[in-house]
């Protein structure tokens, strides 16, 4: 019987993100406490920038960002955004959108697998992704769960579960 396996990525839906900030930048331009207040988000790229005149306005068009994105199942760990910088009269939040899994990250998974999974477990890093391979798909599906459960500063899903 040939091994069973499934990669772990990082990766953002592009679609749903594009839903979020347009929902975003929607409810910022009705909202009332955001009349006059010179809120914007703009997505470029990996790059979300948002302004506003004051320092909490852009917090709160920050909060509101997150909100939409994990109403549209957009993990917030893909989301590195920064303080609030002075610029001129406006305040700017640079945020990047971070995807894929680093070479030290899959070492980690790597690492945590072989401590806490099954033993039947092989894993291999394939550039942004990690395969893991086994005979059993009981000790794939095991592995899984150990993943979810694992307490990581990226987010990870599952793919080409074979």
């Amino acid at each position: 019987m040939a091994d069973s396996s499934f990669d772990v990525v990082s990766k953002i839906d592009r679609m749903e993100l594009d839903n979020a900030i347009n929902q975003a930048i929607r409810e910022i331009d009705t909202r009332f406490d955001f009349k006059n207040t010179g809120a914007k988000i703009e997505l470029t790229g990996d790059k979300l920038a948002i302004e506003a005149d004051t320092e909490e306005r852009a917090k709160a068009t920050l909060d509101v960002v997150k909100d939409k994105l994990i109403k549209r199942g957009v993990s917030l760990k893909h989301l590195d955004a920064g303080e609030p910088q002075l610029s001129g009269k406006i305040y700017k939040i640079a945020s990047t959108m971070k995807e894929g899994i680093s070479t030290e990250n899959a070492k980690k998974v790597a690492k945590f697998l072989r401590d806490e999974g099954p033993k039947s477990l092989k894993t291999q890093i394939q550039g942004d992704e990690l395969r893991v391979t086994s005979k059993s798909r009981d000790d794939l599906q095991e592995a899984m769960e150990h993943i979810k459960n694992g307490k990581f500063d990226f987010a990870v899903q599952f793919v080409n579960f074979r």
